[in-house]
């Protein structure tokens, strides 16, 4: 027997965790319609779940378009570089608190991960240290106990998956970042609040710039587009 979809409060849970997933995984794209029918049947949920649309909405990662219904929201460059500059401020935060909270266990953590996060450089796996970058990140943030910075910051980082995944693909940005992220660690775990925010700030000062240059390398790239269709077209 089919299982009966699952409704009222829960099914609402249900449809915004698996829905947020989806998206943060990179399995839904910016730009794809939400199809309410469809997203039910998927999730197991009643349409009426659906209504959780309206809190992915809230955090930016879904929109809800007049007379065309719901798409994963596609996050510009230029947004992009303006949520970064506000993670500046909230993980600088962050980072000072944690420096000053960090236990014992904690560093050792924080070590570790700087370490495997050295060697996935070193073998080339790119994808393994996206990964362990999310975690350095998320741990900072725990640690630091700023609970209202720490939720502003995953709402924040949500919307930011897809350029942060072809970040962490550019040739030599992993070799760029790593050592901004030793530096972070390596203040954090020696319990030094001002360089701990300083060492979060300039990382993300260098995200800033590499976004700015993807901007123009795509930028290059359309108006050459251009240019060779205006040509063949002559």
């Amino acid at each position: 027997m089919a299982t009966a979809p699952v409704a009222g409060a829960s099914g609402r849970r249900r449809a915004v965790e698996r829905l947020r997933q989806a998206i943060l995984a990179g399995d839904m794209a910016p730009g794809q319609r939400l199809v309410e029918e469809e997203l039910a049947g998927m999730l197991g949920v009643t349409r009426a779940s659906l209504r959780a649309l309206f809190d992915l909405a809230a955090e930016g990662l879904v929109e809800r378009v007049p007379n065309r219904g719901a798409r994963v929201r596609a996050i510009t460059l230029d947004e992009a570089v303006a949520i970064t500059e506000c993670r500046m401020a909230l993980e600088g935060l962050c980072a000072a608190k944690a420096a000053g909270r960090v236990t014992e266990p904690d560093a050792a953590r924080l070590r570790q991960l700087g370490e495997d996060m050295e060697r996935s450089v070193s073998d080339g796996e790119l994808l393994k240290y996206s990964a362990l970058n999310h975690e350095l990140h998320r741990l900072v943030r725990e640690i630091s106990g700023q609970v209202v910075a720490a939720g502003l910051l995953e709402r924040l980082n949500g919307q930011l998956v897809r350029h942060q995944f072809q970040l962490s693909l550019r040739p030599g940005r992993p070799q760029a970042s790593l050592p901004e992220h030793l530096a972070i660690i390596a203040a954090v775990a020696g319990r030094r609040p001002a360089e701990a925010e300083d060492a979060t700030r300039r990382h993300l000062r260098s995200v800033i710039s590499a976004l700015l240059d993807q901007q123009q390398a795509q930028s290059h790239e359309a108006q050459s587009q251009k240019a060779q269709s205006q040509e063949e077209a002559r």
